[in-house]
């Protein structure tokens, strides 16, 4: 069985590449886990997990905060709102399918814009926490 944490971030990578919306808004499909050299901006990419066990006496569990990052230039800050409104749309709250797990949760916890420092680079940050079991 893989690990919680690798499944979600299957699921999460899978819901998002078939989301022909999100497509269109970033241009083909461009989500990533490592960014290939000269990307064409925008792009989505999966960033830090955090995981925690989240176990009671009777239950195992774990916390997973994930990170996933908008990475725009041109369209603006409206460009990366929508990208990440459409992300957001796609994830919290949703029931994702994993291997081996049950996700009991998923929601957004923390959403951020702004222009990168001496760049033209607009940074949008979503910060996602799911809670997931272990099927017995």
């Amino acid at each position: 069985m893989a690990h919680a944490s690798a499944e979600l971030q299957t699921s999460i990578y899978q819901t998002l590449s078939a989301d022909p919306g999100l497509l269109k808004l970033l241009g083909g499909p461009k989500i990533f886990d490592h960014v290939p050299e000269r990307a064409p901006f925008p792009y989505l990419t999966l960033g830090r997990t955090t995981v925690v066990d989240w176990s009671t006496g009777t239950e195992d569990g774990s916390e997973h905060i994930l990170t996933l990052h908008v990475w725009a230039k041109g369209g603006g800050k409206q460009a990366t709102y929508q990208i990440m409104d459409q992300v957001s749309n796609k994830l919290h709250d949703q029931h994702l399918s994993l291997d081996g797990h049950h996700l009991v949760n998923l929601q957004l916890q923390f959403a951020e814009a702004r222009l990168e420092p001496d760049s033209a680079t607009y940074h949008g940050i979503l910060r996602f926490r799911a809670v997931t079991e272990p099927i017995a």
